[in-house]
């Protein structure tokens, strides 16, 4: 069998001298590699493990059922948040609601970075909704997010050097593997003929977008919010409301 990465997490009950020694012992019997442990969040600890025998994960999950000191609460193949908490020490959070909008603040950019990063390695057509006030850092959080993902970024439309629409694009900045950047405001308001047309030409293509406004996006083109495979959300702080009647106007008056 090949080789398989698994998520392991489990809440601490009593944190007694020697737990974790016991815990790592058994997955070194069972030959259960662990690649990363780390806190996350209080009172529980996350392990990426790796091992080529499935069976000895169900078996570890029965055993470790029999350990009064801990509660196993996740034990799955892992899923990007589950790598990003182990790496980070804190999950990312995640809208009750709706499962594909993950929040952030300020103070997480490099959380949010990492979290960009792990997104763009992905090839193929994948579309990212990035919602915050201006000045909050989501411009810059993509383009570092693509420096991670060792990718090109290419602006189809922005705000960073005043308000930038493109009408065309040379044959390197057009290449599928590039990371797109969207600006939704300007590609609605401030756009063009021309510009609408680059704009068809990049959503069509196989590659990654990432649209920022993108309720403004929606509610000025046909697509809707299931075009989109992530949203995110970024604050200065926890209780800031993202709302787009003070500064759209700016862009109408430009």
């Amino acid at each position: 069998m090949e080789y398989k990465q698994w998520y392991m997490e489990y809440k601490i009950h009593k944190n007694r001298p020697g737990l974790l020694g016991d815990i790592a012992s058994l997955l070194g019997m069972l030959e259960v590699n662990i690649l990363t442990i780390n806190g996350v969040e209080g009172k529980t600890r996350g392990m990426l493990l790796q091992t080529d025998d499935d069976e000895k994960i169900q078996l570890m999950g029965q055993m470790m059922k029999k350990v009064d000191n801990i509660t196993i609460t996740a034990l799955r193949q892992p899923k990007l948040v589950d790598i990003l908490a182990v790496r980070h020490g804190r999950y990312i959070e995640r809208d009750s609601d709706d499962h594909k909008t993950f929040r952030f603040t300020r103070d997480e950019l490099g959380l949010l970075v990492d979290f960009l990063g792990e997104i763009f390695k992905r090839d193929g057509h994948q579309v990212i909704g990035l919602r915050g006030m201006p000045r909050v850092g989501k411009t810059e959080s993509i383009i570092a997010g693509s420096v991670c993902a060792m990718k090109r970024w290419t602006f189809v439309s922005s705000t960073l050097l005043r308000q930038t629409v493109r009408s065309q694009m040379s044959e390197e900045e057009s290449q599928p593997n590039n990371i797109f950047i969207i600006d939704g405001i300007v590609s609605t308001i401030r756009s063009n003929d021309k510009h609408e047309l680059l704009l068809q030409e990049v959503m069509n293509m196989p590659s990654t977008k990432v649209i920022e406004h993108p309720d403004i996006f929606v509610r000025e083109t046909q697509y809707d919010y299931d075009f989109f495979d992530y949203i995110i959300e970024l604050r200065n702080t926890p209780e800031e409301e993202i709302t787009y009647e003070t500064f759209t106007l700016n862009y109408n008056d430009l």
